[in-house]
């Protein structure tokens, strides 16, 4: 996939409904609306990819809320390193 954002479902979708403002309430029934559209992307995996690589600290990428990218980093981060 050469551009995965040429590729992503979120393209034709409000950017607004990726950034939810709060972590209750409708912040959670937007974010669940969020990695909705994310399921179905094609481009869903190297857009989790760019968002780890990046350090995305705020809104769903790649299917993931902030919270979902904290704990792969830590998951991450506790591995043991291969030489």
């Amino acid at each position: 996939m050469d551009n995965w954002r040429d590729h992503a479902a979120c393209r034709h979708v409000d950017p607004d409904l990726f950034f939810p403002v709060g972590t209750t309430g409708p912040a959670l029934v937007q974010t669940e609306r969020a990695k909705e559209v994310c399921g179905l992307c094609p481009a869903r995996e190297p857009c989790l990819d760019w968002a780890l690589a990046t350090g995305q600290s705020t809104g769903v990428w790649g299917g993931t809320s902030e919270t979902d990218r904290r704990s792969l980093r830590r998951q991450a981060r506790s591995r043991p390193r291969s030489r």
